[in-house]
């Protein structure tokens, strides 16, 4: 047995770390909770945690069933504290990938890893912190809401105590002794929610987690995200609802047929698009004299007129000429707004057959 002293890399707490050469320790930072794993060293003096930024990485992931390739070659990371929006058509690979991502199904080749811990290898150290809302969220029928939650309470060790305030907190406070199997979809869906963040796990994986919801379930949904990520929550979700994706995503993916065919931010998947904004300008009157003098500014793509509404589609740095121009042929500029590339712009390219 052998014992090393070992500094987190964040905080600088040094630990502890008993062992045989050779042996690969997980820890967990006391102070800052930090996880790593450290190797202990034969005649080699102490070693500091081994981290990574990424909280998830996925390396080559592929599933096939039979002849049937689900998920082909893919890779990505995800970063700590970041919301990744994972995207694709019915079919595409979403849900194979996540549950491949847990375990949950085993994967033919690819290696998977959160927090740096290898989930085939050591599952239950590497998911103990994740919290999970599968596309189907399923419950026990004959039970309530409350007892439901108590009972996966128990099973990830998180406080009772937090149960009732999440039924309320999820606009389910009133239901009662109502059993499960008597909720609507929508309902059985905040509960799954519930269940996700119960415990207050540092990552979050999430499969649709809108579906089946009224537009108040779903603002309900989006802003309990974007408050788990000013928590510090890693978050990856998969959606159909691609507006609420671009308004709380830092970075997406996109899976198509089973491959990843693209990963960036909307900004930058949409310049590799060379896809541009689009600044609709509304003047006092409008003439030839005003339409043509945009249409000969070079940068703009396509110039349409409606009424004393113009829709110029152009870089985004030709707005001031833009302007410029209208006001030099006589126009009185009313009301302009820029509206940039969709995130539903975007998707629609990438998985185009």
């Amino acid at each position: 047995m052998t014992t090393q002293l070992v500094k987190c890399p964040t905080c600088k707490t040094t630990i502890t770390v008993s062992g045989e050469p050779g042996e690969k320790i997980f820890l967990t930072c006391p102070q800052c909770n930090q996880k790593g794993a450290f190797t202990i060293p034969g005649e080699k003096s102490a070693k500091t945690m081994v981290t990574n930024s990424a909280t998830i990485e996925v390396n080559g992931l592929t599933k096939s069933y039979n002849h049937f390739t689900a998920v082909n070659n893919v890779s990505f990371t995800v970063k700590k504290g970041e919301i990744f929006g994972f995207l694709g058509p019915n079919g595409a690979g979403k849900t194979t990938t996540i549950k491949s991502m847990l375990d949950l199904i085993h994967a033919n080749t690819g290696t998977i890893k959160i927090n740096g811990i290898d989930v085939r290898t050591h599952g239950k150290e590497a998911k103990k912190n994740v919290g999970y809302m599968p596309e189907k969220v399923a419950f026990y029928d004959n039970l309530t809401a409350l007892q439901n939650l108590r009972f996966y309470a128990e099973i990830k060790h998180a406080p009772k105590e937090e149960c009732i305030h999440l039924i309320e907190e999820f606009g389910l406070g009133d239901t009662g002794k109502k059993r499960v199997g008597k909720f609507s979809k929508g309902m059985v869906q905040r509960l799954g929610m519930a269940r996700a963040i119960l415990g207050n796990p540092s990552i979050l994986i999430l499969d649709e987690p809108s579906g089946g919801l009224d537009p108040r379930g779903v603002v309900l949904i989006r802003d309990k995200i974007l408050e788990m990520k000013k928590k510090g929550t890693t978050i990856f979700v998969s959606s159909h609802i691609l507006s609420e994706i671009q308004e709380i995503c830092n970075r997406v993916g996109i899976i198509n047929k089973g491959v990843l065919v693209a990963q960036d931010t909307v900004e930058g998947l949409s310049k590799k698009l060379n896809l541009k904004p689009q600044i609709t300008v509304t003047i006092d009157s409008m003439s030839a004299k005003i339409e043509n003098a945009v249409k000969k500014l070079l940068g703009v793509d396509s110039v349409k007129t409606q009424g004393n509404t113009l829709e110029i589609v152009c870089d985004g740095a030709m707005k001031a000429k833009v302007i410029l121009a209208i006001s030099t042929a006589g126009g009185n500029i009313q009301n302009l707004q820029t509206k940039e590339p969709s995130l539903e712009e975007v998707f629609m390219r990438y998985t185009e057959a």
